[in-house]
């Protein structure tokens, strides 16, 4: 994430104690001594914003045409997405990939409006093993489409993001980060917040000139 968005990410996270520290069961296996609740942040209306504002840069420039990610850590990130960048002229459909597909209905194992072929960026609040970013992973590369990029609000350094890399997916946030939290007495793990590339000048400009339009077009009615 740029520096702003991080900056201002990170004081929400402790404001609405998102961290908790103690021994914790992951639900990708073994455990840990902290515990960063996402959705503490990924659903509160400031939290969504910011993480929006984070990423939108970055779709843009790897040209996404929908965001993917596992239920349930990724529902908000992806439809809060879906929600900013309509509002910002560059709609990205949101898709939320199942653990398992249904057994009745549509038998969908991806909700959303699913396109063969698509650009597809995947995104999960945390990143440990990475177990439930490769099922989104593979359920959009089934579906027909390609991964782009790999996206995630907290990168727990448990091997995940290096096993993206190394069998060649595009994870943001390589090799960069900064600390989140750190109890006192530094023995303690302690995880990374990850650094996104700054918002191309491009889009900003864009982005600018949508919202210029916008409340011109209010004044001519």
């Amino acid at each position: 994430m740029s520096n702003g968005p991080a900056e201002a990410i990170l004081e929400l996270a402790k404001k609405k104690g998102a961290l908790m520290f103690g021994e914790f069961k992951l639900s990708a296996g073994g455990t840990s001594s902290y515990y960063f609740d996402g959705r503490l942040i990924t659903l509160d209306p400031e939290g969504a914003n910011l993480i929006c504002e984070a990423f939108m840069p970055v779709l843009v420039a790897c040209g996404a045409e929908a965001l993917a990610g596992p239920t349930l850590g990724a529902d908000p990130i992806v439809s809060s997405v879906a929600a900013l960048s309509y509002r910002e002229g560059h709609p990205i459909p949101g898709l939320i990939v199942r653990k398992e597909a249904k057994s009745h209905g549509g038998k969908r194992g991806i909700e959303g409006p699913l396109v063969n072929g698509a650009r597809v960026a995947v995104v999960d609040d945390t990143c440990s093993t990475g177990a439930s970013l490769f099922l989104a992973i593979d359920a959009v590369e089934a579906a027909g489409c390609r991964v782009v990029k790999v996206l995630s609000i907290l990168d727990r350094r448990q091997g995940g993001s290096d096993e993206l890399r190394r069998r060649g997916y595009d994870v943001v946030g390589r090799g960069t980060g900064r600390e989140l939290f750190g109890r006192p007495g530094g023995r303690h793990g302690r995880a990374k917040l990850g650094r996104l590339p700054r918002a191309s000048s491009r889009w900003l400009r864009n982005r600018s000139r949508f919202r210029l339009w916008r409340i011109e077009r209010r004044f001519r009615r």
